[in-house]
């Protein structure tokens, strides 16, 4: 359970931002988590995939739109590793520009979460947000006790008290199975500018050359090549936008997350699998109602939580001047400009040439 306190956020926000089917949603995340699993027999999470969830959350952009996006960049990391490309790609992006997507992606998220989820909130809301703050930075680093984990359930005990319908809970239980959907050619262009563009460069670096690390680092005799996370990573985005499920990758973060809490085998991401495929198969609508009285204050103080992690990761990785230079450029025009992932990736890669080609000038 290792990435629960991430996805499940990311992934709530999502079905309520989009008005996902929660249903295929669920089932479908679970069912990749544990054909992984059993694919790679070493905890290879899945995750959703973040530039994505934050460019719909903020726009409240369609289902279709997301179908489409996640079948373009599936197609697009298909050809990459078939060709034997993907390597070599993810090598050639400049490490700033991909950390200013990864900045611009936290700011995002940070701003996002407080003016849709913490601001509109009553007293009650506000409150429930301090407290979740003051339990995440009192739980910070704790690995056995991990903060977004508490906060859920915090959230969880405030909705079962003061909001819950049981009737309507317990009227939700039922079977699902999840919903067919054939993506139109407007909506893959579309979902191709909106969001698989802005995504590629940070899944390149993050899920799929950092995953490989990682697996090289933690699990060396069993650790994957590029071309086979390629290959599952464009093979789950490819099946998913048929069944209404959302886009997803691997995570280098959710694999140190899964082996801080002592997985070594597939086991742990099965049953992290299991437990959304149930729900799905059988509690959706009453995971629904559930997400629909989850405080959102409480879901906002995760989202910016999430946000900051991203950020920081910016401040710990060891820039040059230059380095930082590409990377707030690639981040504020993420921020602050329409398509601003994809804009953003074009300066800050321009921006990294021309500094790097000045320097060797100068030399």
């Amino acid at each position: 359970m290792g990435d629960l306190g991430t996805d499940l956020p990311l992934i709530a926000a999502m079905i309520i931002a989009a008005k996902l089917d929660a249903a295929s949603v669920l089932i479908l995340f679970g069912a990749l988590q544990i054909m992984t699993g059993l694919v790679y027999r070493m905890p290879m999470p899945v995750q959703p995939l973040k530039a994505m969830a934050a460019i719909v959350i903020a726009q409240k952009l369609s289902p279709e739109t997301l179908y489409g996006g996640g079948l373009a960049i599936g197609i697009m990391v298909l050809v990459l590793a078939a060709s034997g490309a993907l390597g070599w790609l993810a090598k050639t992006i400049p490490t700033p520009v991909v950390r200013g997507v990864q900045f611009g992606l936290g700011m995002n998220l940070a701003t996002l979460a407080g003016k849709e989820f913490i601001a509109p909130s009553d007293a009650a809301g506000w409150a429930l947000a301090a407290v979740s703050i003051a339990l995440v930075f009192g739980l910070w680093g704790n690995r056995r006790v991990p903060a977004a984990l508490v906060v859920v359930g915090l959230g969880a005990v405030y909705s079962g008290i003061f909001d819950m319908d049981w009737a309507k809970l317990a009227a939700g239980v039922g079977f699902a199975l999840p919903q067919t959907h054939v993506p139109q050619w407007s909506d893959i262009m579309t979902g191709l500018v909106v969001l698989a563009l802005p995504q590629l460069p940070l899944s390149l670096a993050n899920s799929l050359l950092a995953t490989h690390r990682l697996a090289k680092d933690l699990f060396p005799e069993r650790a994957p090549s590029m071309r086979k996370l390629g290959l599952t990573y464009s093979f789950m985005n490819l099946v998913s936008p048929f069944l209404s499920g959302i886009p997803v990758c691997h995570g280098s973060g959710g694999m140190a997350g899964h082996y801080a809490f002592g997985a070594r085998v597939g086991a742990s991401v099965v049953i992290y699998g299991l437990f959304y495929l149930i729900s799905g198969l059988f509690f959706s609508e009453s995971f629904h109602t559930l997400i629909m009285i989850f405080p959102k204050a409480i879901l906002g103080v995760l989202l910016f939580i999430e946000g900051l992690a991203l950020m920081r990761r910016v401040s710990i990785s060891g820039l040059d001047a230059r380095g930082w230079m590409t990377t707030l450029i690639t981040g504020l025009c993420a921020v602050g400009l329409p398509n601003g992932y994809l804009i953003g990736v074009a300066a800050g890669w321009v921006v990294f040439a021309i500094s790097k080609n000045w320097e060797l000038e100068r030399d």
